[in-house]
């Protein structure tokens, strides 16, 4: 990332802004197995609240937060996942980001950019018509 973009996106990675204020008010807490590192505020503000964020490795996109930090985010679990949580079961699949918009996204039979064909009806469906009525 250059230097301008830097300042003036906030779309890809942290602005100048959130990095200085991270290094003056907050602690690295931990980091994800996607790269996304987060951090908590070093003193409660003035409600009683510990304020808590992420930065994202690449492009700032919520869904590439796991469950498991997004709990921790949102105050539901008082310990970094790691400490805190089980390990996972060997029927867990592991977290996927939001596939919409890229080559990887599901595209059921039907669909124009699948391109395979719909499966034909069945012959059971009858339009409705208001004179039949």
């Amino acid at each position: 990332m250059g230097f301008l973009s830097s300042i003036f996106t906030w779309w890809n990675g942290a602005t100048w802004g959130t990095a200085l204020f991270t290094r003056r008010k907050g602690g690295k807490v931990g980091e994800d197995q996607w790269g996304n590192v987060y951090f908590q505020a070093k003193k409660p503000d003035g409600m009683g609240w510990t304020r808590r964020w992420v930065i994202y490795k690449g492009a700032n996109d919520a869904s590439r937060v796991p469950p498991e930090w997004q709990s921790w985010l949102y105050g539901q679990a008082e310990d970094v996942p790691d400490k805190s949580l089980p390990p996972a079961r060997a029927w867990e699949k592991p977290p996927v980001p939001n596939l919409t918009g890229t080559a990887q996204a599901y595209r059921p039979p039907g669909a124009l950019e699948s391109g395979k064909l719909r499966a034909a009806s069945t012959g059971d469906y009858e339009a409705w018509s208001p004179d039949a009525a």
